[in-house]
């Protein structure tokens, strides 16, 4: 499994409006195969910083999450919120024995 953990900055008094797109993205990512959870947090100590919990069966639904429409319409529509530089972690989840 391909987890990524995506911290995101957003612009001062742009809170909501980022997190009402969020949440109209999140409608449609839960209908992509392969992607197993998608979450929208708020960061506690810092309330412009946005970050986002995802989850993918494997590399190809990652992928596929990053070129689907919606996403692309979501990713220009947040350049009216996003603050900065997002920091994105993508891990590899070790199985156990």
């Amino acid at each position: 499994m391909i987890s990524v953990i995506a911290k995101i900055p957003i612009k001062e008094g742009k809170v909501e409006e980022a997190i009402q797109a969020f949440k109209e993205l999140m409608v449609q990512v839960a209908e992509e195969e392969g992607t197993l959870m998608y979450t929208l947090n708020r960061d506690q100590s810092n309330p412009n910083t946005l970050v986002i919990m995802e989850r993918y069966k494997d590399k190809a639904a990652l992928d596929a999450h990053s070129s689907t429409p919606h996403f692309k319409a979501f990713f220009a529509k947040s350049r009216e919120f996003i603050g900065g530089k997002p920091e994105i972690t993508v891990l590899e989840e070790i199985h156990s024995i």
